[in-house]
């Protein structure tokens, strides 16, 4: 077993760590204080001194595919539900040669942008594409991710009143036993898990009651975890009040996802009492702020929601609502989104903006083994150096990070493994990418 030494970075997101880590076996085996050594020998260093770390960043919310349809002219400028009726159509083309492009390159920018592990919520499945969730531990696996691949779903089509059309819509009875094969070939229990299924009904206006219910009991008995839209727009409540008679939360707690296996994504239109029960039962929030700019939904209550107990991590949403997949961006996002949603420049520090989108999201995702560098978490880390004009000038690094606008790690470690060095991915070919990826686009012109 190697053990490495990152010494003396310039700065680490780490309490005592000044003098740097060692890792071993894929985890953090010391930590040390300025001037100290490590305890035993060690096989390699790397001189940190121009490197800030950080924790491996967590993304608990995405839609890969959608790199297809970024700036798209038949959703530019629309909000949430004119947004989805212009594009269903679009994405109902999907097939599985660019959706292994798109989920590719996904992963490629958030990797990237300093991120370790990604949440993805893949919830179309138009003919031909039924092993699309098979496709995502492909090329997670290929590039040395971390993911949570969760199994979406539709089964409520514009016949039924649901807003999706029939082609990308599928019946419970074939999403509950796709759901049941993914978890049985895919999901891993265990401390420093690679690859975890979770379940992932795609919001109150596409999907049944029943398929609500009956995901919940599965998650239940296979021990993983469920996520979904949910409090997004004023639509989607004014849908809940007219079809199910209550309000989101409510319907929640109805079809029996009010529970910490759960976590949501945006979570904007919720009340101060709503907020005080998601708190009280632990559902997780994940928090998109420029999917929520570009298609003006409003502001997720990010502290009324910690205040309440609730965890709250940080996404990067669909690649066509953010147009980019990039976390370390949205770090600053959440920065600035919130100190305007509160008027305020003290109710959000630079390191809460991080913590959103570390400790936070991996509580989302029900890890206690990322997003944090601590002794005997795993070696999932970030560095970022501070060499671009934007930095210089700078007198906290940590804060400069978000402040400053960094956007791209020089190097990123997964598991103890350098999976990005000198700010490319390691074994991709970038320039082919981009062109392959960007030929399979035009087809959804």
């Amino acid at each position: 077993m190697t053990r490495l030494w990152l010494k003396t970075p310039l700065a680490i997101l780490g309490e005592g760590a000044e003098g740097g880590i060692v890792v071993e076996d894929g985890r953090i085996a010391e930590i040390l204080a300025s001037g100290a050594k490590p305890s035993e020998p060690v096989d390699e260093v790397f001189d940190a001194s121009r490197h800030v770390v950080l924790p491996g960043l967590v993304n608990t919310h995405h839609h890969f595919y959608q790199t297809l349809t970024r700036a798209h002219p038949a959703a530019i400028d629309k909000e949430l539900f004119p947004w989805l009726q212009s594009l269903y159509p679009i994405w109902a083309r999907l097939d599985p040669d660019s959706f292994r492009l798109s989920v590719r390159l996904a992963l490629s920018e958030l990797l990237m942008s300093g991120c370790t592990t990604a949440a993805d919520h893949h919830y179309l499945f138009p003919g031909g594409l039924g092993d699309a969730i098979d496709i995502e531990a492909e090329e997670a696996q290929r590039l040395g991710m971390r993911v949570t691949l969760t199994r979406g779903s539709m089964d409520l089509s514009e016949k039924d009143g649901g807003l999706p059309p029939d082609s990308v819509v599928q019946d419970a009875d074939t999403i509950l036993a796709d759901s049941e094969r993914l978890i049985g070939r895919y999901h891993d229990r265990s401390e420093g898990a690679m690859v975890q299924i979770a379940l992932a009904p795609c919001s109150p206006f596409s999907v049944t009651k029943r398929l609500m219910m009956e995901s919940a009991a599965l998650a239940e008995r296979h021990d993983c975890r469920l996520h979904t839209h949910l409090g997004e727009t004023e639509d989607e409540n004014a849908f809940c009040e007219e079809r199910f008679f209550c309000r989101p939360v409510d319907y929640l707690e109805e079809v029996g996802w009010l529970g910490p296996r759960t976590w949501l994504a945006h979570g904007i239109h919720f009340t101060t009492e709503e907020c005080a029960r998601l708190g009280r039962h632990k559902v997780g929030v994940c928090h998109c702020p420029a999917s929520n700019a570009v298609l003006a939904s409003g502001f997720c209550p990010v502290n009324e929601l910690k205040a309440a107990g609730a965890p709250v991590g940080l996404g990067v949403d669909g690649s066509a609502s953010n147009d980019a997949s990039n976390l370390m961006e949205q770090v600053r996002h959440a920065l600035m989104v919130g100190r305007l949603n509160y008027r305020s420049a003290t109710v959000i520090t630079a390191r809460d903006a991080i913590d959103l989108a570390t400790v936070g999201s991996a509580a989302c995702l029900g890890r206690t083994d990322i997003g944090r560098i601590a002794v005997g978490l795993q070696a999932d880390l970030a560095l970022f150096t501070l060499d671009e004009l934007r930095f210089s000038g700078a007198h906290d690094p940590i804060a400069a990070l978000v402040l400053c606008g960094a956007t791209r790690a020089d190097r990123v470690m997964v598991k103890g493994t350098w999976r990005v060095l000198d700010g490319l991915p390691v074994g991709l070919d970038l320039a082919r990418l981009r062109a392959e990826h960007g030929a399979a686009a035009w087809r959804f012109a």
